[in-house]
């Protein structure tokens, strides 16, 4: 029902234009819709690295808006566009998530919605 669910906005320009949100909370899971590296003036660092930061980031403010941690997460899909970009973006993923090590999947894609994103990132939590 949608009235158990618990929605979480970041405040992307994206959110309202194609109707969805950061984050929505049903019961225990919390997903976090597809993150990209976009600071609040619309900037974009070029640094892959930089990147992951930024997106997780947003990731981790918007796991804690639904009442769970980092420590929760048990799935991340992180969608690159360089594969020479993976030991970086993953060496951000750990600092992240090195201690949850959740299930995930790196994938090189054509390109992202915007040109100068090389990361993306998803996760999905549990909390008890």
């Amino acid at each position: 029902m949608t009235s158990q669910r618990q929605r979480v906005a970041s405040g992307s320009p994206y959110e309202d234009r194609f109707g969805f949100c950061r984050a929505v909370r049903c019961g225990q899971r919390v997903i976090v819709a597809g993150t990209a590296p976009i600071w609040p003036d619309g900037a974009c660092d070029p640094d892959p690295r930089v990147q992951t930061r930024r997106c997780l980031e947003i990731i981790v403010a918007a796991l804690r808006e639904a009442g769970a941690e980092p420590a929760d997460v048990v799935r991340t899909r992180i969608f690159i566009t360089d594969a020479s970009d993976a030991d970086a973006v993953g060496a951000a993923h750990g600092e992240v998530f090195g201690e949850a090590r959740p299930a995930a999947t790196m994938v090189v894609v054509a390109g992202l919605l915007d040109p100068r994103w090389k990361v993306e990132i998803e996760a999905e939590a549990v909390v008890d």
